[in-house]
């Protein structure tokens, strides 16, 4: 299969990239400066800068785009209209690096993480510009995306177990009540989703097992 990775030297980027090559999957990464990931493939673009040309036959394309900023948070839901601009209507997948604050926390599917007492408020302007963007991928019929949220605990450095829960829109804990997942295990999660899975047009989630 082929893969590309958009706005590929995040960190959790990285982590999916080194996931793929191990896998021996043919990967192509697409990025801003200089390669800082394991790809052999490397396109030194912006993610704005995509074409349609740029992504034509690819099996899968992983967004892992982030933003942390105030001024740069809107770009959440440009980047992600972009890219589903030049793949719509393709049978490529568009894989979506999500967030979990717009996970529901109640079967009525009325409050979010994010609403809870618990939730940081430093992280709840993310959590809002990442909720919004997934309101308006949802409103596209002519893409086939999978939209997956970590879970609360998302861990740069913790380990790759290699074991993880596939959850749906709820947020999910494992036998331990936590919500965590590595960026590794997440990874892993992902490139299975890629291999194995069929949740089009769905957001699925993942937590260590």
């Amino acid at each position: 299969m082929k893969i590309a990775v958009v706005a590929a030297n995040g960190r959790v980027a990285g982590r999916l990239i080194t996931e793929a090559v191990n896998r021996g999957f043919e990967l192509t990464a697409f990025g801003r400066g200089e390669n800082k990931t394991d790809a052999k493939n490397y396109v030194q673009k912006d993610l704005f800068d995509l074409s349609a040309e740029d992504l034509k036959g690819f099996d899968a394309v992983i967004d892992a785009f982030g933003a942390w900023t105030e001024d740069t948070l809107p770009q959440h839901s440009s980047s992600l209209s972009h890219l589903c601009d030049i793949l719509s209507g393709t049978d490529t997948r568009l894989l979506v690096v999500g967030g979990a604050g717009s996970l529901y926390v109640n079967p009525e599917h009325s409050a979010q993480l994010t609403d809870g007492p618990d939730f940081p408020d430093a992280f709840k302007p993310l959590a809002a510009a990442m909720a919004k963007a997934l309101t308006e991928l949802r409103e596209r019929k002519d893409v086939k995306w999978t939209y997956i949220s970590p879970a609360g605990d998302f861990q740069a450095d913790g380990e790759r177990s290699g074991r993880y829960i596939l959850g749906g829109e709820e947020l999910t804990l494992n036998s331990k009540g936590e919500s965590i997942i590595s960026y590794a295990d997440y990874a892993i999660a992902m490139i299975d989703e890629i291999e194995k899975g069929n949740h089009i047009r769905q957001r699925i989630s993942v937590v260590r097992e």
